[in-house]
């Protein structure tokens, strides 16, 4: 099948489409996202080809979209279900904590839980308070579940497709930011990216610039405007949060000796705070520059007439890079 060009909502939707006609276990669940077709309509179209037992419009209950999803999944279904925004997911931390991630430990391997939890997420688009948080941290500290942050649309159905195949609970972070704002060409057919695995959209030899999510179109407007300056940047593309791909980061680092991190979400107790951790652990002696993280603050995400001065820029990161180069 050809190729064909697709937005990351688009993308999303035929990875969706795609696994619900090749495995009848595959289901939707959550607010609206039958008749409505989702709020960005990532689910539209999916309630007319596989009907209302398939693409199950619910209350509005958080904790019970992701309690029921987890029955649904002991019991041999493959549930994907949607949570509006990122700041509703809270609702459902107790049933994720406590049961969705701990299932296949607590029955000392005898079930399983593989569902999926996606909503998008972070900042960029004007909403209101709950609608524009970056959890990422919360969700990978947490043992037994994967985070995964594609970045683009071929990585969003690959990544996607990955999840749902996944025995075990993956929790599912859409960048909203750039839901339509990056068209690429992606396979019509079937293909599968790997979990836990990173990648290296650029080799370079100066400096290695590590991001994800919405945060990466900045990173790549970045090292182009730095190529200009003749830096060499290797850029990283975690896609995979947890489990982190240290084998990547630590070889890259080796290579280049700098590193820069970029992140939307607060600084402190962070992805880019783990980063740095690994890298001072496995590749302290060959760092010619202390790390430095491009972040957002420790503060909740302002309203619309603050948020561009919160969220990190390209002008924030070739700062970073620049100053790195100089130490």
């Amino acid at each position: 099948m050809p190729n064909k060009t697709m937005n990351i909502v688009e993308a999303i939707n035929s990875g969706l489409m795609q696994e619900m006609e090749k495995d009848k276990t595959v289901m939707i669940i959550g607010e609206d996202v039958g008749v409505d077709g989702g709020v960005f309509r990532v689910t539209q179209g999916l309630l007319e080809k596989f009907g209302p037992n398939r693409v199950v419009d619910t209350p509005l209950a958080e904790s019970a979209i992701v309690g029921v999803s987890i029955g649904l999944a002991i019991n041999g279904f493959k549930p994907v279900a949607e949570i509006q925004f990122d700041g509703f997911t809270y609702a459902g931390l107790d049933q994720l904590i406590s049961h969705a991630a701990r299932i296949r430990t607590r029955s000392r391997g005898r079930f399983s839980v593989p569902m999926v939890l996606r909503f998008p997420y972070s900042g960029g688009i004007r909403a209101p308070e709950h609608h524009s948080e970056s959890p990422e941290a919360i969700f990978s500290h947490i043992p037994g579940i994967k985070v995964v942050i594609p970045s683009s649309p071929f990585d969003a159905k690959g990544l996607l497709i990955a999840s749902i195949r996944d025995p075990d609970p993956v929790v599912f972070f859409e960048p909203k930011k750039i839901y339509r704002a990056i068209k690429q060409e992606v396979p019509e057919e079937h293909y599968v990216l790997p979990l836990g695995q990173a990648l290296v959209e650029k080799e370079g030899n100066d400096v290695t610039l590590i991001s994800f999510g919405a945060m990466m179109k900045i990173a790549r407007q970045s090292a182009e405007q730095l190529q200009k300056e003749n830096i060499s940047v290797e850029l990283i593309d975690l896609r995979t949060v947890s489990p982190l791909d240290a084998k990547t980061i630590i070889s890259s680092v080796e290579k280049t000796g700098r590193c820069v991190i970029l992140q939307e979400a607060p600084r402190s107790f962070s992805v880019s705070s783990q980063i740095s951790a690994i890298i001072n652990e496995k590749a302290l002696l060959s760092l010619k520059a202390p790390i430095m993280r491009v972040t957002g603050f420790d503060a909740i995400m302002p309203l619309a007439k603050l948020e561009d001065f919160f969220l990190p820029n390209e002008a924030r990161v070739i700062k970073a890079v620049r100053d790195v180069m100089k130490y």
